[in-house]
């Protein structure tokens, strides 16, 4: 249990890093403000279109007498509104981390190179880069839909529907938000979705206490943009912890004894 403290300090010491790196932190905001830009124009788009959508995808209520017609189109078209801005929610941190790939890298080697030790380079084009982040993100996506499948059929059953599901719910979003963050820094030494799964799993608490206040916080896109620089440095900072022997002796911060400091 210990390690759900450890994981939830790496959140506070990456938002510490570019607080003391602020040009990294500017640096850091950019991807998110575009994608930001962008969910928010397509989200106006579907809000401006969605009621014609609706009207185009129910020809057979065409003839139905008011109120009837007006009630079923408008709820259609608040769940369709409703559905969008779910996919928003769950896919901005991958989009971002997508968009931001030469970003969040040049960052994270910044936080690797201030730490102290290797600074890891993939040596890949940055083409191949992209391709393997938006393969390795469909991948987790996939994952997060089925579990996501699963949770929905269990909230039907009284009591456990509305108590233990939903905290398995931010669960396993917070161990999937905090692979994603990681890969960034992993990526770059060359390790695989499959390790990199299997590397989390290892230290499943520390995943946990890392991912779930992000996963909170995230909710909010516009939170997530000043909070994606500090979180991608936090999750370098706990993948150097990932690396490091697991018998080393740790101070009272959760760092291995002999780590190098900024």
């Amino acid at each position: 249990m210990r390690d759900l403290g450890v994981g939830f300090g790496y959140v506070m010491k990456g938002q510490r890093w570019v607080g003391r790196h602020g040009r990294w932190f500017g640096f850091g905001l950019l991807p998110g403000l575009v994608t930001l830009v962008l969910y928010a124009a397509a989200l106006a788009g579907l809000a401006y279109g969605a009621d014609d959508l609706t009207a185009w995808a129910t020809p057979f209520a065409d003839d139905w007498s008011s109120p009837w017609q007006g009630v079923f189109r408008g709820f259609l078209t608040a769940l369709l509104f409703a559905f969008g801005l779910f996919l928003a929610v769950v896919t901005f941190t991958a989009v971002t981390l997508l968009v931001g790939q030469p970003f969040y890298e040049s960052l994270s080697e910044e936080v690797d190179r201030t730490e102290g030790g290797d600074v890891p380079e993939s040596g890949l084009p940055l083409w191949r880069e992209l391709w393997i982040s938006a393969r390795d993100s469909l991948r987790v996506l996939v994952r997060v839909a089925l579990y996501g499948v699963v949770l929905f059929a269990l909230g039907f059953i009284p009591v456990v529907g509305q108590t233990l599901v939903p905290v398995l719910g931010f669960c396993v979003s917070g161990f999937f938000l905090a692979e994603e963050l990681t890969a960034v820094a992993l990526q770059r030494r060359g390790v695989e979705l499959k390790e990199r799964l299997a590397m989390l799993r290892g230290r499943r608490m520390l995943t946990l206490g890392f991912g779930v206040p992000l996963t909170v916080a995230f909710l909010v896109p516009f939170v997530a943009v000043f909070l994606m620089p500090g979180a991608v440095a936090g999750a370098t900072l706990l993948v150097r912890d990932l690396e490091a022997p697991q018998d080393a002796p740790a101070d009272v911060d959760g760092d291995a004894i002999g780590t190098p400091r900024a």
